[in-house]
């Protein structure tokens, strides 16, 4: 599993997934809705912590520059 993260993205992952766990939390977004948001939240922090996206591994793209994959 080659990582395909970079920080900067991390950061955006994880903001996104606080923000909508913030709007399940405060029953901003309920039922079917939530459940699918809660879903794409825990894929964010997976992503963010493991530094690996297999859509971007299926699209063969990366956002580590070639002097950080080092």
């Amino acid at each position: 599993m080659r990582k395909n993260v970079n920080s900067i993205d991390k950061v955006i992952r994880i903001l996104l997934a606080v923000v909508l766990g913030i709007l399940i939390f405060t029953n901003q977004v309920t039922g079917v809705l939530a459940i699918i948001l809660g879903i794409l939240a825990v894929v964010l922090l997976l992503t963010s912590f493991f530094s690996f996206c297999p859509i971007y591994a299926l699209l063969n793209l990366s956002t580590i520059k070639k002097s950080e994959k080092v």
